[in-house]
């Protein structure tokens, strides 16, 4: 359990706090909206009404007890900037801001942001790359080139085993752990015969998971 501090209830400071709340975290919520506090006071225990732009109100937050601060303030650019710099001057321990364009990612980790997230821009990214893969069930982004990719067992696989398909030879992907029903096979042997309702999660390069699950590329 972390404890947690978000400035800001816009559409993604609530979805935050309530996922955060929903996961044993210590969360407490700052906005200077009073309505907004008040509706969401019902499902985060500590929720306080506060300018945050202003160096009192954080201090009086005691900001150096937070595991993580969170700015996601929406209105204003100059806001969300102003609060991360307040933040890392009275002593937060780490800042994960807020932005939308990377010129404003570019200001606020200047003035002490210690991460960047791009709410809007992440959600349309993942939402294209499922788009445009087949069968794809979801997956987690690793780095800028590889992933994690969770698919259902292509129909060429079943009936052969793991090391016939060579698909880290043909294809530079990785079987990290296979799934059917309430089994799960962590780095599975090269002699496992897939079945058909196998559920995988490969490691690799969008790219490489884009021409295996598209073209049906198999060996």
């Amino acid at each position: 359990m972390k404890s947690i501090l978000i400035i800001g209830m816009g559409a993604f400071g609530r979805h935050l706090a309530l996922k955060l709340v929903e996961l044993k975290n210590d969360v407490m919520i700052v906005d200077k909206d009073e309505a907004i506090v008040e509706e969401m006071s019902h499902l985060v225990p500590d929720a306080q009404i506060g300018d945050c732009t202003k160096e009192e109100v954080l201090r009086a937050l005691g900001v150096g007890n937070f595991d993580i601060c969170f700015v996601t303030i929406g209105d204003t650019f100059q806001a969300s900037l102003e609060i991360t710099a307040l933040l890392k001057d009275l002593g937060a321990k780490y800042v994960i801001s807020k932005a939308s364009r990377d010129i404003q990612a570019k200001f606020l980790l200047r003035n002490g942001a210690d991460q960047i997230v791009y709410p809007d821009k992440d959600l349309a990214e993942k939402l294209a790359i499922r788009c445009s893969l087949n069968n794809i069930i979801d997956y987690f982004e690793v780095s800028d080139e590889y992933s994690i990719f969770e698919l259902p067992v292509l129909d060429h696989w079943i009936g052969k085993s793991l090391e016939s398909t060579r698909i880290r030879q043909k294809h530079h992907i990785n079987i990290l752990i296979i799934k059917n029903g309430d089994k799960i096979m962590s780095t599975p042997k090269s002699d496992y015969i897939f079945k058909k309702d196998d559920t995988i999660l490969a490691f690799g390069k969008i790219e490489d998971i884009l021409k295996l699950t598209n073209n049906h590329i198999l060996g």
